[in-house]
C-alpha cells in the first residue's frame, strides 16, 4: 500500500457497541505481512484490550490526531480465513448483534486474552541403552513406572506427550521417576504432524439399503454445497451413516466438523470416532479447560486434526481444508445460544457451509419443522432412515389413562407391575420426569402459603437432599424451612413430583435393585455421568431415573420398558412452540427402549388419553404430526411460514421498561416498517426474573428480507435512545421460544 498518509487499522473490539474503531498502525510495521484476522492489543478507556483487525485502510471519519496507536500486534499470520471473517460479518448484520461480540465468538476464551496463538511442540521420549535391557520385574512395588516401561519396552518407538496421556492421564510421575533411574530420557527428535497413511483404525459395519442410499447421495455431493436433512428413526444407524461419509471425507484429505446439542452426548460419540478412526480427533466444549479448548481450536486451524466434534460454540472453528459439516440432533434447542450473541448453529452452518462449497448434514429422528418445511420446498434433501439397523425392532407405545387411579409419588400400580415383570427378566428399566429437585412447591396445609423466590415470579423447588429450597431461574436459594413463616405451623407439605422425591419411593419399592438419578444435581462432578453410564450399560444397573439428558442419543441395550411419568405437563404451553418439542420429548425418550434384539415398550401416564398430539404420534408417528402442527402454523402465519425478532427488556425499576418503550414507539413512527407486524409491548410470560422486571415485542413479518430491513433501520436508533441506557435489552432472531 502506497504511503500517502497514516495507516488506519479498522478493529473489533469486545464491548456493547455496533461499531468498528480506527487506531494507528505502527510505524515499524511491514503491511504486506499484515492481513485482516490477527489479534492486536489496544488502548481502550482507561486500559488494554484485545482487538481483531478487519480492515486497514488510509480513511477515517475521526480526526487523525485523535487516533491512538496499537500498542502491538499479536499474530504474525491471520487466525481466520477471508471466508471465516465474511461469515462473522454476515452473521453479525443478520443478528443485528455488536460486530466486535460476534467476532470474539469464533476466538476460545484463551485467546480472547491473549495468549498465545502458537501450539506448543510436543515432547518425546524414549528408552535409553540401559532401559532396552531393564528387567521390569524389578519395578513390581511401583506398578505404573513397570507398566509404563513395558509400554515403551513393547513398541520400542518414541512417545508423544498425548501418547503417555491417553494410556495415563497421571503418567508424568512414572515418566520422571523412569528418567531419574536412567531408562527413559526426553528425545530430540521433533515430529511434525504428518497425515496419517490410513483413515481408519477398525472396519466399517455392513449398512441396510436405506443408510446405503444416504451414504452415496451426500458422498455423490462432496466438493460441493448442499443441504441434507437425515431422518431417521432412533435406532436406526443415523451415525453409522455418519462415519462412513467421514470416512470419504478424510480419505480426500478434508477436515469435518462435527456438533453436537450437549455436553452428555460427546464422550459417547467420541468413543466410536476414536475407535473408527486413525485420524487426530479434536474434542471442544464448555467442561474443558481453556487450554484444552485453546489446544483444540489451533489444531484444527493449523490442520493437525481432521475431526472437531463439539458444542454450539465449535462452530466456527476454522478449518484449513474443510470438507463436511455434520449436526447431530439438529432439532434440539440447545443449538440456539440463548444469551448474548443469540445465533442458532444451524442455521449458521448452512451459511457457512455454503460459503466454503461442502455439504451439509442435519440428522434427527425428530426433525424440527423448519427443517421439514425446507425439505418439502426442496431446499434441502430429504434421507429416510424408516427402520432400525440390526434386529432391534421400534417399541410399542402405550397411553396409560391414570384419572381416577391410584398414585404412589407419581407411579401407579398398572406401571409398577409394569417395572416388576421387567425387572424379573433382568432388564432394565428407564423412568423419565423433566423436573429434577423433590417437589416443585413447598405449601402450607394450614394458611396455604407458597414458598416464592423474592427475585422471580417462580416457587421455590425443594431439594430434601440438601435440605435447600432453591430457584431453577435464577439460583437463588435458603435453607429448607421447617415451619410456615406466616402461620408458624409445621404442615408444611411438598406439592408435585421431582426426581429426587420419585428415587426415594423407589428405593422403597425396589429395596433390592440398582438406581441411578440422572440429572443436573447428580452429574455436577466430573467424571460421573461418564461413570454411570458405564455402570448403565455393563448391566449394573436396574432403574434409571432422569430428566431430559436421558433422551438424546444414548444407547442403552439392556433398556426394554421406558415410562414417561408426567406426560401432560408439556401439553399445554402460551408458546407455539411447545406441542413440537413435547413430541420431540416423547419420541426420543421412547427410543431408549429395546435398542438391541429385545423387544421394547413405552407406557406413557396421562390424564388426557384422547388428547390429538398424543394420539397422532402413537397412531401415525412423528412425521404425521408434524405435517398436522405445519398446516396449524401456516394458517395462522407462524413460524416457519413467517420470520420472527422478539424484542426483550428488563430493569431493576419496574417504571423502566415501560419508559423505554414509549420513546420506541414515538421512535418507530418515522421508521418504515413495510409489512411488519408489531405485537406488544406485553409483560413476559415470567414477569419477574433474578429481581429484574421483564418485557417484550415482538416483530413479524412474512418475508425474512422485509422484516432484516425493517430492523436494520431500527436498530441503529434504538441504540441511540437515552431510555435504552436505563434497561437491559436484546433482540432475538429467529426465537425458538417466547420467554
Amino acid at each position: 500500500m502506497p504511503s500517502i498518509g497514516p495507516v488506519i487499522f479498522r478493529v473489533a473490539i469486545q464491548v456493547p457497541v455496533y461499531r468498528l474503531f480506527d487506531y494507528l498502525a505502527p510505524i515499524d510495521i511491514d503491511l504486506s505481512t499484515l492481513v485482516p484476522g490477527v489479534r492486536l492489543e489496544v488502548p481502550f478507556g482507561k486500559g488494554l484490550k484485545i482487538a481483531y483487525l478487519l480492515e486497514i485502510t488510509q480513511q477515517s471519519d475521526i480526526d487523525i490526531s485523535k487516533l491512538k496507536p496499537v500498542i502491538r500486534i499479536l499474530d504474525h499470520y491471520s487466525l481466520l480465513s477471508a471466508k471465516d471473517l465474511r461469515l462473522l460479518k454476515w452473521a453479525s448484520e443478520y443478528y443485528h448483534h455488536p460486530i466486535g461480540d460476534v467476532v470474539s465468538t469464533a476466538f476460545p476464551t484463551a485467546l480472547r486474552q491473549g495468549k498465545s496463538a502458537v501450539l506448543k511442540e510436543k515432547q518425546y521420549f524414549c528408552l535409553t541403552e540401559l532401559g532396552r535391557t531393564a528387567d521390569s520385574t524389578v519395578l513390581k512395588r511401583a506398578p505404573k513406572q513397570k507398566s509404563l516401561l513395558d509400554k515403551f519396552q513393547a513398541s520400542n518407538v518414541t512417545l508423544s506427550e498425548t501418547a503417555l496421556a491417553e494410556w495415563n492421564p497421571h503418567w508424568r510421575p512414572a515418566l520422571n521417576a523412569l528418567i531419574t533411574q536412567q531408562l527413559l530420557s526426553q528425545s530430540d527428535v521433533k515430529r511434525p504432524y504428518i497425515a496419517p497413511q490410513k483413515v481408519l483404525s477398525n472396519p466399517a459395519l455392513i449398512c441396510n439399503p436405506q443408510q446405503q442410499l444416504a451414504i452415496d447421495s451426500v458422498c455423490n455431493h462432496l466438493g460441493r454445497f448442499k443441504a441434507f436433512l437425515l431422518e431417521g428413526v432412533t435406532g436406526s444407524g443415523k451415525t453409522e451413516v455418519y462415519l462412513q461419509i467421514i470416512q470419504a471425507v478424510l480419505e480426500q484429505g478434508l477436515q469435518v466438523l462435527v456438533l453436537v446439542p450437549e455436553i452428555t452426548l460427546t464422550p459417547q460419540l467420541e468413543e466410536r470416532f476414536r475407535h473408527r478412526f486413525a485420524v487426530n480427533i479434536a474434542v471442544s466444549h464448555s467442561k474443558l479447560t481453556d487450554k484444552q479448548r485453546q489446544i483444540a481450536w489451533l489444531q484444527m486451524q493449523t490442520g493437525q486434526c481432521s475431526i472437531m466434534l463439539g458444542t454450539r460454540s465449535a462452530l466456527f472453528t476454522p478449518l484449513t481444508r474443510p470438507g463436511l459439516i455434520i449436526l447431530d440432533e439438529e432439532h434440539d434447542g440447545s443449538f440456539k445460544q440463548q444469551e448474548g450473541f443469540r445465533f442458532s448453529a444451524r442455521d449458521v452452518a448452512m451459511v457457512r457451509a455454503k460459503s466454503l462449497a461442502i455439504p451439509v448434514v442435519l440428522g434427527s429422528a425428530t426433525p424440527s419443522l423448519e427443517s421439514l418445511h425446507n425439505a418439502q420446498r426442496q431446499r434441502y434433501e430429504l434421507l429416510h432412515l424408516p427402520e432400525r439397523a440390526g434386529n432391534s425392532i421400534e417399541p410399542a407405545l402405550h397411553l396409560l389413562d391414570i384419572r381416577n387411579k391410584a398414585i404412589q409419588e407419581g407411579l401407579s400400580e398398572a406401571l409398577i407391575l409394569e417395572m416388576h415383570k421387567t425387572l424379573a427378566k433382568k432388564e432394565q428399566v428407564l423412568l423419565f420426569l423433566n423436573r429434577r429437585g423433590f417437589a416443585p412447591t413447598l405449601i402450607c396445609h394450614g394458611c396455604g402459603w407458597v414458598a416464592r423466590c423474592l427475585r422471580c415470579d417462580a416457587n421455590l423447588v425443594i431439594h430434601y437432599d440438601e435440605g435447600r429450597l432453591r430457584c431453577h431461574h435464577c439460583e437463588q436459594e435458603q435453607q429448607l424451612l421447617k415451619q410456615c413463616p406466616d402461620c408458624q405451623s409445621s404442615q408444611l407439605t411438598p406439592l408435585g413430583l421431582g426426581t429426587e422425591r420419585v428415587e426415594r419411593v423407589l428405593a422403597e419399592l425396589f429395596a433390592d435393585k440398582v438406581i441411578v438419578r440422572l440429572d443436573r444435581d447428580t452429574t455436577q462432578r466430573k467424571g460421573v455421568l461418564e461413570n454411570y453410564l458405564r455402570q448403565i450399560n455393563q448391566g449394573a444397573v436396574d432403574i434409571i431415573l432422569g430428566t431430559q439428558m436421558l433422551a438424546k442419543g444414548h444407547h442403552f441395550p439392556d433398556v426394554t420398558l421406558v415410562a414417561i411419568l408426567d406426560v401432560d405437563s408439556g401439553l399445554f404451553s402460551i408458546d407455539f412452540h411447545a406441542s413440537e418439542k413435547m413430541a420431540q420429548m416423547i419420541v426420543q425418550v421412547s427410543g431408549r427402549a429395546g435398542r438391541a434384539e429385545k423387544p421394547g415398550k413405552v407406557i406413557m401416564q396421562t390424564r388426557q388419553p384422547e388428547h390429538p398430539l398424543l394420539t397422532t404420534l402413537i397412531t401415525q408417528g412423528y412425521n404425521s404430526f408434524a405435517q398436522k402442527v405445519l398446516q396449524e402454523r401456516q394458517e395462522a402465519a407462524l413460524p416457519p411460514y413467517s420470520y420472527q425478532a422478539l424484542l426483550r427488556v428488563q430493569a431493576l425499576d419496574s417504571a423502566a421498561p415501560k419508559l423505554f418503550f414509549n420513546a420506541l414507539a414515538d421512535l418507530m413512527q418515522n421508521i418504515k416498517a413495510s409489512h411488519t407486524l408489531i405485537l406488544g409491548p406485553v409483560v413476559a410470560p415470567m414477569a419477574k426474573r433474578a429481581g429484574q422486571y421483564r418485557y417484550q415485542m415482538l416483530f413479524q413479518n412474512a418475508r425474512r428480507d422485509e422484516l432484516q430491513h425493517f430492523l436494520s433501520a431500527l436498530m441503529p436508533e434504538l441504540a441511540k435512545l437515552k431510555q435504552a441506557k436505563k434497561v437491559r435489552w436484546s433482540l432475538d432472531v429467529d426465537p425458538v421460544d417466547l420467554y
